[in-house]
């Protein structure tokens, strides 16, 4: 019998679609504040150039590769250039729906990478490796979990995304952070956030559009949606509590950043849970999911590894005890299968063999990818370029012309006709002042 698309359903997944879209420029708001103030625009620019290349890729290729086909390893070719991707039902929605709500996670996911090359990372080539990276890394993880490939055989649970989108980002992360190298400056001076109250906001829009990402994931308004979007609510919450109590008891204060991070970070650990565990145990994974991500953070600022924007503590250790305590925490009679508190302990085993698998492919194909990119076009900014600000070298603009003590020069281009026509307010870092 033919499914028949069901006009609520339908409905809801259209406005989840849009939920998830609106992530991308939340993340550009979060990872934009976090910056020094002379990288502002870089930083979302690179948000923005996710949006622009996998957006395209996704329908093109990427769509067929995570999802046209039931094989093991890779999805087949049945949906290239949107064969067959029409308004005919896919389970109670639109095909093309379907395929535009998993787009919009396939874009996610690139700019969440961004997060750990910012301040140093060329545009062009960024936008070059994300495109590589989102047809060799992103699909066939995807089709693994959700595409019916061998972790969805296996029996691996990932309600919304704690593998697929979460850990995979997050290792590719750390990857690109240590191949790219630190910032020019960092361990030597100070890298502080030039606006926190951009860096809350973004916070808060992602947790807004999380509803999307998560509940959405039903793909149909019910019971499950409810669940999941009851979970999303929850989780952050005690993930905030905690992290301000860890705060509190380590430095005796609770930061607005923090507050920001954890707030995140609860949404991540219960993405893969979502739709499989109550209410309660969602209270429960997001304290507990806190507690690793606060120290990986910790842990991470003493070494060498410039992550810029703490992507592996709050997005790959996020993801990773997201997926194992889904693991623990999972009830069968709310959807999946149950997990170690209910009487299933080998579900613990095949959500670590899901993370286990999902690190090391995204670790090797994303080294691999770098390093192609790496051969075609510099990977890294120049030392001077970086000095004066990925705004003005990258994009040709400034996030603010104007500020409370800056030093400001006006620059003439020698090469113009029209030279006095176009003068602008520039750094004095870049026209060399001292």
């Amino acid at each position: 019998m033919t499914p028949d698309i069901v006009p609520a359903d339908t409905a809801w997944v259209l406005m989840s679609t849009a939920l998830v879209l609106l992530m991308t420029p939340a993340a550009a708001f979060f990872y934009g504040g976090l910056v020094r103030a002379k990288n502002a625009l870089n930083t979302m620019m690179m948000c923005l150039g996710a949006l622009a290349v996998v957006g395209v890729l996704w329908p093109l290729i990427g769509y067929t590769l995570a999802f046209g086909g039931p094989m093991r390893w890779i999805g087949g070719w049945n949906y290239l250039l949107l064969n067959g991707v029409g308004i005919e039902a896919h389970g109670t929605i639109p095909h093309l729906l379907f395929m535009a709500f998993q787009g919009t996670f396939a874009i996610l996911t690139a700019v969440l990478i961004a997060g750990a090359i910012v301040e140093r990372m060329r545009f062009g080539a960024y936008l070059a490796f994300i495109a590589v990276w989102s047809l060799v890394v992103y699909a066939p993880i995807a089709h693994w979990v959700w595409g019916g490939g061998w972790l969805s055989q296996l029996g691996v649970l990932d309600y919304a995304g704690g593998t697929v989108v979460h850990i995979n980002a997050g290792i590719a992360a750390v990857v690109a952070a240590s191949v790219v190298g630190g910032r020019k400056d960092f361990g030597r001076q100070a890298m502080l956030p030039h606006n926190v109250p951009f860096v809350l906001l973004g916070a808060g829009l992602l947790y807004f559009g999380w509803f999307g990402f998560n509940a959405g994931s039903a793909l149909a308004a019910n019971g499950a949606a409810a669940l999941a979007f009851t979970n999303t609510l929850l989780a952050p919450t005690s993930a905030l509590a905690a992290w301000m109590a860890l705060d509190a008891f380590r430095t005796r204060r609770a930061t607005a950043v923090g507050a920001a991070t954890a707030i995140v970070i609860g949404l991540v650990v219960i993405t893969p849970a979502a739709g499989f565990v109550s209410p309660l145990s969602a209270l429960a994974m997001g304290a507990l999911g806190a507690v690793p991500s606060y120290f990986a953070i910790v842990w991470r600022a003493r070494t060498r590894l410039d992550g810029s924007l703490g992507v592996l503590g709050a997005r790959g250790i996020g993801g990773m005890s997201g997926a194992l305590l889904t693991g623990v925490f999972a009830d069968a009679r709310l959807g999946g299968t149950n997990g170690l508190l209910f009487g299933n302990p080998a579900q613990l085993g095949i959500q670590a063999v899901g993370v286990i698998a999902t690190i090391l492919y995204s670790l090797v194909a994303t080294l691999a990818v770098l390093k192609l990119v790496g051969l075609v076009i510099p990977l890294r900014a120049t030392v001077r370029g970086e000095g004066v600000g990925m705004d003005i070298t990258q994009h040709g603009e400034e996030a603010y012309t104007e500020g409370e003590g800056a030093v400001l020069v006006l620059h003439d281009d020698a090469e113009s006709p029209v030279r006095h026509a176009h003068k602008r307010p520039v750094l004095a870092a870049e026209a060399g002042v001292a």
